[in-house]
């Protein structure tokens, strides 16, 4: 299925986490020109909606559902959100996170560029190339150094502060973690600990597309800072109400950070090992420059 009549590539797009909803609710995004659901082997994808922006025209996807949180983290089409993208010509993606704090020097509604990720994910279909013989790509740096110094100099000329590093531990979800589960994590070099980027990165490094999370910080995780069980609360309590409003004024910047990281994108070349990610394949004839054909057999 797919709806618009504009096939035009788009070489951007915006993988937006919890709250984009709202976002796309108030326009909040700019001039949308259109939207499209794309029909992929693994089935239909989110929603993809075409911005114009000064700089170039983004497609923009919201993780978790258009209206509310209706779609958690286990149960995200992943596969089929980034070969979407990829059919629509994208080479750049911008995720953006709310994950929760383990490492103390953070506090919620800051900002932090990941440069890292422990995958703690258990049930999910994990990469395109099932039952084939491809996929063993190196991950020195999982997300785009060259997107992270965008997202770096766009927050810079912003004026918002910002933690240009960070180690990010996806678990699996729907449930949060336990205190025990969190300690483990902070042994093992965790800052933060969320549900989505893996295998999200992980399948956009096999089809050559360049990955970079921009998080920002939603709640101490459990056993980090004592905090009262509150019932019907969002996280239960986890959360103070002057933290929430930290969270909601961060999550409204997002527009302006999206918008002057694309002018410190457009400019810049690919230059980082993204886009050769299966070259060691390619010249050993294993496979072809269609990527498509990549696509092992479920």
């Amino acid at each position: 299925m797919s709806q618009g009549s504009d096939n035009q590539a788009v070489r951007v797009a915006v993988i937006g986490g919890s709250g984009a909803y709202h976002l796309l609710a108030k326009g909040a995004l700019g001039r949308e020109q259109g939207t499209r659901v794309i029909e992929t082997p693994f089935g239909d994808s989110a929603p993809l909606h075409r911005f114009a922006a000064a700089a170039e025209d983004f497609l923009f996807l919201s993780r978790h559902g258009e209206s509310d949180y209706s779609l958690t983290a286990p149960f995200v089409n992943y596969r089929a959100n980034i070969y979407a993208l990829k059919a629509c010509g994208v080479e750049r993606i911008f995720s953006w996170s709310g994950p929760g704090i383990i490492n103390t020097a953070y506090k919620p509604g800051d900002f932090i560029l990941p440069d890292d990720i422990l995958d703690e994910t258990r049930n999910r279909e994990c990469t395109f190339f099932k039952n084939s013989g491809l996929g063993f790509i190196r991950q020195n740096e999982p997300f785009c150094p060259d997107l992270r110094e965008a997202l770096h100099d766009a927050l810079h000329a912003a004026g918002k502060p910002h933690q240009e590093r960070g180690v990010y531990v996806c678990t699996e979800g729907p449930r949060l973690e336990s205190p025990a589960e969190i300690r483990k994590f902070r042994i093992l070099g965790a800052d933060l600990v969320g549900m989505t980027l893996a295998p999200e990165a992980f399948l956009a490094r096999e089809l050559e597309m360049c990955y970079q999370p921009l998080c920002y910080l939603t709640n101490y995780a459990e056993g980090v800072v004592a905090r009262t069980f509150e019932k019907g609360k969002l996280f239960e309590g986890m959360q103070t109400e002057e933290e929430g409003k930290r969270v909601e004024a961060a999550i409204a910047q997002f527009p302006e950070i999206l918008a002057a990281g694309f002018a410190a994108l457009t400019p810049r070349e690919r230059t980082c090992q993204c886009r050769d990610a299966m070259k060691r394949y390619k010249e050993k004839g294993m496979i072809s420059e269609d990527w498509r054909t990549w696509i092992g057999k479920p």
